[in-house]
């Protein structure tokens, strides 16, 4: 018979591994604050932003998974795109407004189109708990002239988890005003992050060869990958010596089910469901365009994973079918 005194170093090793974390949720003047087990996992952020975003994501381990800058400088990090604000929701055409991108550009091109705000309206709910945090807040979407074109409420809900990994589920619901709202195709879009900068497929010139990997549910890598509908997209590759892997998964009850992605090598990862013939050239143009007549609400729902592991593509269609019941 095993000695007990032998195995109890074992159970507790093995009941420790096993331990969920507690999630708490703390408002503070400026942002919310999200932690597991005491430890930061992310903030919502929405003071003095062209959009609310939620920075920075921790991972298993410690690690950083998305960008920092712009919202602070660390080095050997590209400052391209400064509306890629670690993670965020937002559309490149709504109403004929940019809700994208930013007046403000860092080396690149100024927008085509005018330029609209996502502003945070109030905190609807901050609550923590054993199983799950939760974050609902709200948001007015300004139109260039400065009138409201919409309004959305987004919630966040982040889940107990072995220390391997960290699940979150973004939900936003969009209403029309009291004018018809059309979310017009083009691929800058919508429920985007901004991975780590070692996660990259490629690098800038001058850096070491990116190791990354873009895999989506359909098989497709890399630029393949891109603009392509899957039920979800998984990015890869290193932080640190540690393998990490980033999953997005689109709800089966989501407009244009499964989505396209606007997923590229440089670090960008979103699911867009208004891309339309922006991305996929033999649909007719318009085809990506949705309508919300005055009142009416558009809910999409997404799910990430975030894991200290290599993509494992069968596991992967596991965790979608569970998100999907």
């Amino acid at each position: 018979m095993p000695n007990p005194a032998r195995l109890l170093p074992a159970l507790l090793a093995i009941a420790a591994s096993s331990a969920l974390a507690e999630v708490s949720v703390q408002q503070l003047d400026d942002r919310v604050r999200v932690e597991l087990d005491g430890k930061l996992f992310t903030e919502l952020r929405y003071k003095d932003t062209p959009h609310v975003h939620y920075w920075p994501v921790i991972g298993p381990g410690g690690a950083k998974m998305t960008r920092s800058w712009p919202l602070d400088e660390v080095p050997d990090e590209e400052h391209d795109h400064i509306h890629h604000r670690s993670l965020w929701f937002a559309h490149g055409m709504v109403n004929g407004a940019d809700y994208w991108s930013e007046a403000a550009t860092s080396g690149g091109k100024p927008p085509k189109h005018p330029v609209g705000k996502i502003v945070h309206d109030k905190i609807v709910k901050a609550e923590g708990g054993k199983e799950s945090g939760e974050i609902v807040s709200a948001q007015k979407w300004i139109a260039p002239d400065g009138s409201v074109a919409l309004t959305s409420t987004q919630r966040l809900v982040v889940y107990s988890t072995p220390e391997s990994e960290r699940q979150f589920d973004f939900e936003v619901a969009l209403t029309a005003g009291e004018k018809e709202v059309v979310f017009g195709e083009t691929k800058e879009g919508t429920m985007g992050i901004r991975i780590a900068e070692s996660m990259r497929v490629k690098r800038p010139r001058g850096h070491t060869p990116g190791v990354g990997q873009i895999l989506s549910s359909e098989g497709l890598k890399n630029a393949d990958a891109w603009g392509k509908p899957a039920r979800w997209v998984a990015m890869s590759g290193p932080i640190g010596d540690k393998p990490y892997t980033i999953a997005m998964f689109d709800h089966p009850k989501n407009t244009s089910h499964p989505t396209r992605w606007h997923a590229r090598d440089y670090g960008l990862f979103a699911a867009n469901p208004f891309g339309g013939s922006t991305m996929e050239k033999t649909l007719p143009p318009g085809s990506g365009n949705v309508t919300l007549k005055p009142g009416q609400t558009l809910t999409l729902k997404y799910r990430f994973l975030i894991q200290q592991a290599e993509p494992d593509a069968a596991k992967l269609n596991e965790r979608f079918a569970a998100f999907a019941k």
